[in-house]
């Protein structure tokens, strides 16, 4: 999604501090808004809402950068951020990557324990039908078009994807079995990304 405020309604894109990233189109934060039109909390959820409109403006958890001219681009959910080595890496840029190869049917991307860079991204893909594609066929492949820093370290070939109903692909799922057995260190590292700091 991109594109500009809407007549009364200001936006910024921030850091864990809640201070403006670069204007540069590559800086990725938190996509906060304000304005008449932006809810006033949760329904019953006193705490919630507090967290999501601190500072008086709504954090809307989507990830974005912002250019010189203002123009914004969401370019993943909070959530699925994959922050290694203290970089953001957006896991949707990397999965259109992964599906514009022609072997690969659906491509998912998730953060996985790492004891170095605290999460590094790994790849869960289902292929087409008869198609054959090793791991370092697909890791080469991403790192022909992306900076290596952003390849995933590793993929593991599925048949299947779980979905909700309308078709979403369940990553909450998909990260348990990664991160099981890691909780200290994922607890550790959720209070770093949180913050700011490094783990």
């Amino acid at each position: 999604m991109t594109g500009y405020p809407i007549l009364g309604v200001e936006m910024r894109v921030v850091d864990p501090n809640d201070q403006d990233v670069p204007h540069d189109g590559k800086s990725i934060g938190e996509l906060i808004a304000r304005g008449d039109g932006i809810m006033k909390g949760y329904w019953n959820q006193p705490e919630s809402s507090a967290e999501a409109l601190r500072g008086g403006w709504f954090h809307t958890g989507d990830m974005a950068t912002v250019d010189k001219d203002g123009c914004f681009l969401i370019v993943d959910r909070k959530k699925d951020i994959i922050v290694s080595g203290g970089e953001n890496i957006s896991s949707l840029e990397l999965e259109k990557i992964l599906l514009a190869h022609p072997a690969v049917l659906e491509a998912c991307v998730i953060p996985v324990p790492d004891q170095k860079w605290g999460e590094v991204a790994r790849a869960l893909i289902v292929l087409k039908p008869e198609a054959q594609l090793t791991e370092a066929e697909l890791l080469e492949f991403s790192r022909s078009h992306l900076a290596h820093y952003k390849c995933p370290r590793a993929v593991d070939f599925v048949e299947s994807l779980p979905k909700t109903g309308t078709g979403k692909i369940l990553k909450k799922d998909l990260r348990k079995k990664y991160w099981q057995g890691q909780e200290t260190l994922r607890a550790d590292f959720k209070t770093a990304k949180e913050s700011g700091k490094p783990a």
